[in-house]
């Protein structure tokens, strides 16, 4: 057929790749099974909403509810266009490595009822294709080698789902590709911290809330039944949305993200059990000694390390002699700072941590989640076929229950490229709302002698003691 190439074009070297190699798993697409396919990364002389189009699809980064329901949207709409749909596993890993066994084709009848499920058929890595080589002959060769096997696949448009580096990899692909490929990229992330319009989440985190939100009225529960205390650090490096809404919406006792202090100090550990402590302490005067306390884990990239290392000494280190946050255990470490406290003053409470995080991000989705993704699945497939001239991709978003693309670029920091965060605004209204239903330690406490005495009482100070302790804490 005229515009088409023939089977295995581009392949000559690759006979050599036979099932089994390279740790082969379950997801081949023999080469024999490749139907003719339209000319895409070489240049392209046909229109993008043709039917002779090979789609992939591919998952970065970590999991979130909702994945499979992008994906079987995003099959669906291009099947019924006449699209050739091909699953790239793990993401981008396969394709840096040239290993281009690593897919599978997908079908309405594979995908028709995985959108109620969990986790991603295609599964997902954190490979990164714009990471440079400076050593190397091409500094680039991992996003060379990343387009080459696009190209062998006959991949003429692309479907990302992830995060912000998923989505900063999608935009360097379609700009090193020069208009041979088309990327749309779904934003993808439990913590929230996508820039979309109008304040609209990103997909998977009203599931990972509801869950977090059943596990911790759980904790609470269990907190009231044995008089104890539960610290619970929720996923969120870079900003506090996860943590403020499970703690929010499941009534915590307080929750602290690393957004209410100030952005250019490092949050002291001491502060941090302070804080913990006279939240405690008043919780013990109103006579209900238990609760639960919600932390966002980016709080850790803010921990000075010299604490750290007095902290921890034991803990594992990176090349650069600090702590790696997966082996910070911030829950076990707080939880352990906060017991000492009330040990020396002869007290003895029992507190535990709890890590909340690998729970929620392949739960399978809420119909919110559902819903959301269909629509976002759909509308990248349909933005693939309307896009036109030299604009090569852009981020989905919804908004007002229509199709907005963003650009590439449009959403990046203009001084790093990079994807820009979005953090928990303080000064909202929302947040403020939050902060009304925490337990902690404010001003008033510390003003009115009535509420301040049973709160001194229990931390073995008197008053003016304890106000001339802890009262920094109502000023900031």
């Amino acid at each position: 057929m005229p515009g088409q190439r023939p089977v295995g074009r581009d392949l000559d070297h690759a006979a050599d790749i036979r099932p089994g190699d390279h740790g082969h798993r379950n997801a081949i697409f023999p080469f024999h099974e490749l139907i003719p396919l339209p000319v895409g990364l070489s240049g392209s002389p046909w229109r993008w909403n043709d039917g002779a189009v090979r789609l992939g699809i591919l998952c970065g980064g970590g999991p979130a509810p909702g994945m499979n329901s992008v994906i079987s949207a995003a099959t669906i709409e291009a099947r019924n266009s006449g699209w050739d749909v091909v699953g790239i596993m793990d993401g981008f890993q396969h394709l840096i490595e040239g290993r281009i066994e690593q897919v599978r084709p997908l079908s309405i009848t594979d995908v028709s009822r995985i959108h109620v499920q969990g986790g991603s058929i295609l599964r997902t890595s954190r490979a990164n294709p714009t990471v440079r080589d400076q050593d190397a002959a091409d500094p680039d060769w991992r996003l060379h080698a990343c387009l080459e096997s696009l190209h062998k696949l006959g991949i003429d448009v692309l479907v990302t789902i992830g995060g912000d580096d998923t989505a900063f990899s999608a935009s360097r692909l379609a700009e090193a590709a020069g208009g041979g490929l088309r990327v749309a990229h779904v934003p993808k992330t439990i913590d929230n911290d996508l820039p979309l319009p109008g304040g609209a989440p990103t997909f998977g985190f009203e599931t990972a809330r509801s869950v977090g939100v059943e596990l911790v009225n759980n904790l609470m529960t269990d907190a009231i039944t044995t008089q104890r205390w539960y610290l619970v650090v929720a996923m969120g490096r870079s900003a506090g949305h996860l943590a403020v809404g499970i703690g929010k919406s499941a009534g915590a006792t307080l929750t602290i993200i690393a957004e209410e202090f100030p952005r250019d100090e490092p949050v002291r550990l001491s502060r941090l059990v302070d804080v913990l402590e006279t939240s405690m302490l008043k919780r013990i005067a109103h006579g209900r000694p238990f609760g639960v306390a919600v932390l966002a884990e980016g709080i850790g990239l803010r921990l000075p390390q010299d604490e750290l290392q007095k902290a921890m000494p034991e803990v594992e280190r990176d090349e650069h002699g600090h702590i790696r946050l997966a082996e910070l255990e911030l829950d076990r470490l707080l939880a352990r700072q906060v017991k000492d406290r009330f040990k020396e003053r002869g007290q003895n409470v029992t507190v535990e941590g709890k890590n909340l995080g690998y729970e929620l991000r392949c739960a399978p989705p809420i119909p919110f989640d559902i819903e959301y993704t269909r629509d976002l699945g759909y509308s990248a497939v349909d933005y693939l076929k309307r896009v036109q001239g030299d604009e090569p991709g852009g981020m989905i978003t919804i908004q007002d229950g229509h199709m907005v693309p963003l650009p590439f670029g449009s959403f990046s920091d203009p001084e790093t490229g990079r994807v820009r965060i979005r953090q928990v605004n303080v000064e909202s209204s929302s947040y403020r709302v939050a902060r009304e239903y925490m337990i902690r330690l404010d001003r008033a406490d510390l003003a009115d002698p009535q509420k301040l005495r049973p709160i001194a009482e229990a931390s073995g100070l008197t008053p003016e003691a304890f106000r001339n302790r802890y009262g920094y804490l109502a000023d900031g």
